[in-house]
């Protein structure tokens, strides 16, 4: 047998549109430095280009003349098992594309060689009776009230090995980090610390892309806050971490912990699921009062009610209140005629101009502040934006409020002690004696049908803002639907309401976890409802020049998806499990 003296490559450019591998061949003086996951050089169509190394393959007769040559080693990047989790996440998310996933995967700067190893053996305490019993059963959902601390579940995982963590947002997993280090064992927080999660850490931790970081003899995985839609990207492809996590665990048969004050249905289900004693997780919870707005007609109702006049006037109180809507008011109504004011070319609800004029969101065609079925100038802001309700809490306080949006990264929190914003305020302000939801029904009333969750969501974030109800922390909830799900399981301080009732409701329509979801746009969408037309186990709609794809299952959905022709496939763009449904 003659002797082998090349390796062929394939090779993913790092070029924006490409979405194919090339060959190359290893030259003699490449062939100790080039593996699977590493970052070249290479030429491609005439210019010199980085990629990443998604095979190796060694070739007795390779064809030189066919073939470029590695041009040069550039560092080291994600090893094989991240290189074959981008794979399958790129069939997971119908995009076929490795490159976004590789690129999440890799260090942001030129690394030659891993760190050396950071282990330790973890002997920190507390850990979590509860944490370390699901990791012993091969994982499942921990849920724990807002305010209890989730470090001890997390060092239950350290103790097993390895561990992966993933936080909901990237401040939270600099605390986290700084705690772990504290408690005396090895981190790499991602991606500054690429290298060293590489090297071999006792944690690997960091934001939703610390899904994809390097963690060598993986034994655990943890999701802090699985309950949050920042675990999920917005941009396509809409990869979701915790799935992520659960298939690098199948993988590497190891346990996937996810934590959360309210789990999601799809996070939970088909999984064992822990909580504290009922009055232990009622404790973590701070006083939730309901302001039932039900019984007062809509054309006069005030979101400054009576009760949060009261609450405004305590000049010992911190006042947080939230509302989702910007500007002026973005739902307005005739008080002559009872018609909503509606655009007259496309019949969109008009919003308020700081000006006083009236625009309409969708054809951007403005008028004077009148009904343009009574001609009435009796214009009622049903649904005022933060620009007007600063002006009326100002009022009604009798103090200086600040108003915050979510451009807005530094707060003067030293001058007011009443502060009005949407919900990005919950993660600008430190510390609230009430947070206020002004409109909720507007959060519960969303069209999405992930809405509900991401509700529980907001009143799980204003809950360790104000603390639990044995520092007097309280959450005050303006609706219309006292009873509502949502608003029962806070109250009340149990979650399980939420998530048993939002199992049944979709259950009942087919909605994830119990079917796949998946929208299609763009250019090539009749073509594409043509091509899946036979698909089997798929449901396809339409609705305003999109497709939504209702599908039985993730494996069906990427099936049928694959088996459209590359050039259907380029004039569309879709998202899996898309979080504005």
């Amino acid at each position: 047998m003659s002797e082998v003296t090349r390796f062929v490559v394939e090779v993913v450019p790092d070029v924006t549109g490409i979405d194919r591998t090339f060959d190359y061949f290893v030259p003699d003086e490449l062939k100790g430095s080039i593996e699977v996951g590493c970052k070249v050089r290479v030429n491609l169509n005439g210019r010199r280009v980085g990629g990443w190394v998604v095979s190796c393959t060694p070739n007795m007769e390779p064809n030189e003349s066919e073939l470029k040559p590695i041009l040069k080693f550039s560092g080291i990047g994600p090893d094989a098992t991240v290189v074959s989790l981008s794979r399958w996440a790129a069939n997971r998310w119908c995009v076929g594309k490795l490159r976004p996933f590789l690129v999440t995967a890799s260090p942001h700067t030129v690394v030659s060689r891993a760190s050396p190893s950071r282990r330790t053996k973890v002997v920190a305490s507390p850990v979590s009776p509860a944490a370390s019993e699901l990791l012993r059963e091969g994982g499942g959902v921990l849920r724990l009230p807002p305010t209890h601390d989730q470090l001890p579940a997390v060092l239950s995982a350290a103790h097993m090995g390895p561990t992966l963590v993933v936080c909901a947002t990237v401040d939270a997993s600099r605390v986290m980090a700084a705690r772990l280090k504290r408690a005396g064992i090895s981190v790499a927080l991602m991606p500054h610390e690429w290298n060293s999660a590489r090297g071999g850490v006792d944690v690997v931790i960091g934001a939703r892309s610390a899904a994809f970081a390097p963690c060598p003899d993986l034994a655990a995985a943890v999701v802090l806050d699985e309950h949050e839609e920042s675990l999920q990207e917005e941009r396509m492809p809409t990869w979701h971490a915790r799935e992520i996590l659960a298939e690098r665990c199948r993988e590497n048969d190891a346990p996937l912990l996810l934590i959360s004050a309210s789990p999601t249905v799809v996070g939970s289900h088909s999984r064992k699921v822990l909580a504290p004693p009922p009055e232990r997780e009622r404790a973590g919870w701070p006083s939730v009062e309901v302001i039932d707005r039900s019984a007062e007609p809509v054309w006069s109702r005030s979101l400054v009610s009576a009760e949060l006049i009261d609450v405004l006037r305590d000049r010992s109180l911190r006042v947080v209140c939230i509302s989702n809507t910007k500007g002026l008011a973005r739902l307005l109504g005739c008080r002559s005629c009872g018609d909503l004011v509606r655009c007259e070319a496309c019949s969109s609800t008009l919003v308020e101009l700081e000006d006083g004029r009236l625009e309409c969101p969708v054809c951007h065609l403005s008028r004077p502040p009148v009904c343009a079925v009574c001609s009435s100038t009796a214009i009622s802001r049903l649904r005022p934006g933060v620009t007007r309700l600063r002006e009326e809490l100002e009022k009604a306080a009798n103090r200086p409020v600040a108003k915050i949006e979510s451009g807005d990264i530094v707060v003067d929190e030293a001058s007011h002690d009443v502060f009005v914003g949407t919900s990005a305020t919950l993660h600008r302000i430190h510390r609230a004696d009430v947070v206020v939801f002004l409109d909720f029904d507007r959060e519960l009333l969303a069209p999405r049908f992930q809405a509900h969750e991401q509700a529980m969501a907001l009143l799980v974030r204003a809950a360790r803002l104000v603390g639990p109800r044995n520092r007097k922390g309280r959450i005050l909830i303006q609706t219309s639907f006292a009873d509502h799900d949502v608003v029962r399981a806070a109250v009340e301080g149990n979650p399980a309401i939420l998530t048993e009732a939002e199992t049944e409701r979709r259950r009942d329509l087919g909605l994830p976890p119990f079917s796949t979801l998946a929208v299609v746009e763009g250019d090539g969408v009749d073509r594409c409802v043509e091509g899946l037309a036979n698909a089997q186990g798929l449901v396809i709609s339409r609705h305003r020049g999109r497709a939504i794809i209702r599908a039985v299952d993730h494996r069906s959905l990427s099936d049928a998806w694959a088996s459209l022709s590359s050039v259907i496939r380029s004039t569309v763009r879709i998202e899996v499990d898309p979080l504005s449904m």
